[in-house]
C-alpha cells in the first residue's frame, strides 16, 4: 500500500492507494450507520465486496451513471433516501464510483444534517488523480458545470487500482487527461515521464499505475494543503477547464466525457499561450502529442466556434469581479492564473 497525507489541521486524511479496499476495513468498523452510494456499472463489480468490510449492516442507493445525472434531481434522491431510512449525524456515506457518484455524495454529506461523514472510493482513474481528492464537491446546472456545491472534505481516500482492469478504454483515456494535465501545470520531467512509459501505462501495469497515481494525488494534495478553497494556487489545477466545461455544457453533459473536453480545453490553453508569445509552436506539438499517445482529442468539436464558448466562460465559477480567468502556461511545466484574457484576444487567437 501507499499513502498521501492531505495536511488540513483537523481535517487531514489519508489517500491509500492500493490493488484492493484493505484500507477502508478499520474506519468501517466504526460507523455504526453506513450508506453506499453507487451506480449500476460499478455495483455488481464492487458492491457486495465494500459492503462485506462492514461490522453493520450497510444500505445502498444507485444514482443512474453518467455526467447527465450530477443534477439536483440525484442530489435530492440522496437526501430522500436518508430521511426515509432515517439516518442520523452519525451516518458514513461511502462514494463508491467515478467523479459523479464522488461529487454527489460529498455535496450530500455537506448537507444532510449540515455535514457528515464521508469516504471516497474512486473507481475511475479520473476521480483517482483528481476529483476525490481537495473536498470539492457540487452538480450541475443547464448554464454551467459545478456551479451548485460545497467544499466537504472526506475522511479518507481509498484507491484500488485493481478497479481501473474493468474501466473501459475511452474512460481510462480521459483520465489520463488529469494525469496529463500535472506535467503541464508544474512537473515538466513527469510529462516526459509520462510519454517514456506510456506503452507500460496503457498496458496498465500495476506498479507504474500506483507510481502514477501517487503522484499525482501527492501534487494535488500539495496545492489544496495551501490552499483548500481555491483563493490562489489551486486555481491552476483548473488548467483546461474553462474551456472544457464549455465545450460539455454546450454539448450536453455527457456525450463528451469530461476528460476529453479538458483535453481540448489545454490545448487551447497552450494555443493561447503560444499567441501570447509564451510557448513556441513545438512546445504546442509536444502538448498535442502527450495527448494523442493517450489517445485523447485535440481539436474542439467542429460545430463549435469562438463564440460559442464566450457564454459558459462568462459564467463560469472562476469569473472574478466580472473578469474571466484562465490558467496558461508561461512554459510546459509552468502554469498561472491570467485575468487580462479579453474577448478580442480570444476572437483573434481562435476565430
Amino acid at each position: 500500500m501507499q499513502r498521501v497525507e492531505v495536511q488540513l489541521g483537523q481535517r487531514s486524511y489519508p489517500i491509500n492507494i492500493d490493488t484492493g479496499f484493505s484500507a477502508l476495513a478499520e474506519t468501517l468498523q466504526t460507523a455504526n450507520q453506513v450508506v453506499i452510494v453507487s451506480n449500476p456499472t460499478i455495483a455488481p463489480l464492487y458492491l457486495e465486496h465494500v459492503r462485506s468490510l462492514f461490522s453493520t449492516s450497510a444500505k445502498h442507493i444507485l444514482i443512474e451513471d453518467g455526467e447527465a445525472y450530477k443534477t439536483l434531481s440525484s442530489f435530492e434522491t440522496i437526501l430522500s433516501f436518508l430521511l426515509e431510512q432515517r439516518m442520523s449525524r452519525d451516518v458514513l456515506l461511502v462514494a463508491l464510483g467515478g467523479g459523479v457518484i464522488g461529487d454527489l455524495t460529498g455535496f450530500a454529506a455537506a448537507c444532510f444534517q449540515r455535514g457528515v461523514r464521508f469516504i471516497q472510493v474512486p473507481t475511475s482513474l479520473l476521480a483517482q488523480v483528481d476529483s476525490s481528492v481537495g473536498g470539492k464537491t457540487a452538480v450541475n446546472h443547464p448554464l454551467g458545470k459545478n456551479m451548485i456545491g460545497a467544499f466537504k472534505q472526506p475522511e479518507q481516500v481509498v484507491i484500488s487500482t485493481a478497479t481501473l482492469q474493468t474501466l473501459p478504454r475511452r474512460e481510462f483515456a480521459a483520465g489520463m487527461a488529469e494525469v496529463i494535465k500535472y506535467g503541464l501545470l508544474g512537473d515538466a520531467e513527469f510529462l516526459h515521464w509520462l510519454l517514456q512509459h506510456s506503452e507500460q501505462i496503457l498496458a496498465q501495469q500495476p506498479d507504474l499505475l500506483a507510481q502514477m497515481i501517487k503522484h499525482c494525488c501527492q501534487m494535488k494534495a500539495d496545492i489544496v494543503s495551501r490552499d483548500e478553497t481555491e483563493q490562489g494556487e489551486r486555481a491552476l489545477l483548473n488548467l483546461g477547464h474553462t474551456f472544457g466545461h464549455a465545450i460539455e455544457a454546450f454539448m450536453g453533459y455527457g456525450n463528451w466525457l469530461h476528460g476529453e473536453a479538458v483535453a481540448v480545453g489545454m490545448v487551447m490553453a497552450a494555443e493561447l499561450s503560444a499567441h501570447r508569445g509564451w510557448l513556441n509552436q513545438q512546445d504546442v506539438v509536444t502538448v498535442k502529442a502527450a495527448l494523442q499517445c493517450f489517445r485523447l482529442p485535440v481539436t474542439p468539436p467542429p460545430e463549435m466556434t469562438i463564440s460559442d464558448f464566450l457564454p459558459y466562460m462568462k459564467t463560469d465559477k472562476k469569473v472574478k469581479d466580472g473578469q474571466m480567468r484562465f490558467i496558461l502556461l508561461s512554459k510546459l511545466g509552468q502554469a498561472e492564473v491570467r485575468s487580462d484574457v479579453t474577448e478580442a484576444e480570444l476572437l483573434q487567437a481562435f476565430g
